[in-house]
């Protein structure tokens, strides 16, 4: 289909007839301090194809992919190895869709895929159910907290102080939206217990994560024991899956609903997305879950079948009843996840998560030999906070130009809080013994 502007006269019409007097009209309510005033300083006028396509290659040539560094970001999205099979496999014609199978007769493969890694993700984090994937880890979050204050008929969520600050920004965003309250409790290191005297017999929920932004493991079997004694739900969060290989899972902390990310596992990193958000919860609660469910059936001479199932969504006919807005899925990333996990099976699992817990402790323990460092976090699994004698803006700067990325600094996070020094570092098992030492040395050379 050809793209054809409006012309003048088309323009004028159609001002005419809304009666409004000009383009200008339309942004009234834009203050006049975040208007341009004219064109953009520095972007060249109309230039052709070819001269935009040069100048866009010099621009992209000024990145630095992660593949050219040592490198050690993680908050929320992390540097794993994805077989070659995987990207093979999405980029099937038969698969290569993000769209919602609506009609079964056509589309068993993909509903087949999508019941496969439901099945996955419930194995994984030891519940009962878990949905055909979200947006996220942040917006599955922000659905968890509204799912808690339907099912409990309350508007109190209690947020815990090493709740990634991302993930805080979208439930609050949410739940606002719908007039619940909702308490963020103050940045911790190690503070997720800090929810057992916050929850009252007005809270929903309470959402704690572990390993949380900080990288801290902690045991929320307490919380959740608190919150089920005031009758609120319990909600675990979690940024990094591959530690599901180690660390205890959500169900088996008592869990009522569990969320996170997926991106570790068959999604590489791509300058901040596509992911796909992980969503699970115990039985009782499957009525109220977000996004789509696919149920295994039989048709009519027998045969094994899929379908979406118990759908209350806006887009079909019980949308008055609908759970959530989330309009489509993530099906072609959680299909990655599937082929990927499948690939590693529940042994691959956890081989690959000790392979991460190793490097992580050998970078904990390369930094820490140096002086002026110090590790805070006290429990981790690939990921650990830790505290510079100088600023750590000016630190990873300085390692960046010694080839090393040196993980995200905290008052990036929390701009208002005392964090100008602390840095969180990740390490994987594409963190070779050479990137660790090279870290450990240009950390050494920068502080000293």
């Amino acid at each position: 289909m050809r793209y054809l502007p409006l012309t003048a006269e088309d323009r004028a019409d159609m001002l005419k007839t809304i009666g409004a007097p000009g383009i200008d009209a339309f942004y009234t309510d834009v203050p006049e301090s975040a208007r341009l005033g004219g064109t953009i300083p520095g972007l060249p006028d109309h230039q052709g194809e070819f001269a935009v396509e040069r100048h866009l290659s010099k621009l992209a040539a000024q990145n630095m992919t992660a593949s050219d560094t040592a490198f050690f970001v993680g908050c929320g999205a992390y540097k794993h190895h994805v077989p070659a099979s995987v990207d093979h496999i999405i980029q099937r014609s038969e698969f290569l869709t993000t769209y919602t199978p609506y009609q079964p007769e056509i589309a068993q493969g993909t509903l087949q895929t999508l019941f496969e890694f439901q099945t996955q993700v419930a194995e994984l984090l030891a519940m009962d159910v878990a949905n055909a994937s979200m947006y996220d880890g942040s917006t599955a979050c922000g659905e968890a907290a509204l799912m808690a204050c339907r099912a409990t008929r309350r508007k109190k969520v209690v947020l815990s102080g090493g709740l990634h600050p991302h993930y805080a920004a979208v439930t609050k965003t949410v739940c606002e939206a719908q007039g619940i309250e909702v308490v963020q409790l103050p940045a911790a290191v190690d503070g997720e217990l800090a929810l057992i005297d916050a929850v009252d017999d007005q809270t929903a929920c309470v959402i704690g994560q572990s390993p949380n932004v900080f990288g801290t493991v902690t045991d929320l079997s307490p919380v959740s024991q608190a919150a089920h004694e005031k009758k609120a739900l319990m909600v675990s969060v979690f940024t990094e899956v591959v530690s599901m290989g180690l660390v205890p899972p959500p169900g088996e902390m008592g869990a009522d609903i569990a969320v996170g990310e997926g991106q570790s596992i068959g999604n590489a990193l791509n300058f901040g997305g596509p992911y796909v958000g992980l969503f699970a919860a115990t039985s009782k609660l499957m009525r109220q879950m977000p996004g789509r469910l696919c149920g295994e059936t039989v048709d009519a001479d027998g045969k094994r079948g899929y379908v979406l199932t118990l759908s209350t969504r806006e887009q079909h006919i019980r949308r008055d009843k609908a759970t959530s807005n989330i309009c489509t899925n993530s099906g072609l990333c959680a299909l990655a996840f599937t082929a990927h996990m499948t690939l590693l099976g529940g042994k691959g699992l956890h081989d690959l998560a000790v392979l991460n817990h190793e490097a992580a402790s050998d970078l904990a323990d390369g930094l820490e030999a140096i002086d002026g460092v110090e590790i805070l976090t006290p429990r981790f699994f690939n990921e650990f906070a830790f505290k510079t004698p100088k600023p750590a803006f000016d630190v990873l700067e300085a390692l960046h130009e010694r080839g090393v990325i040196g993980g995200v600094r905290a008052s990036r996070l929390y701009p208002h809080d005392d964090m100008d020094t602390v840095i969180i570092a990740a390490a994987t098992e594409c963190c070779s013994p050479e990137d660790i030492q090279l870290y450990a040395k240009a950390l050494k050379e920068v502080l000293g």
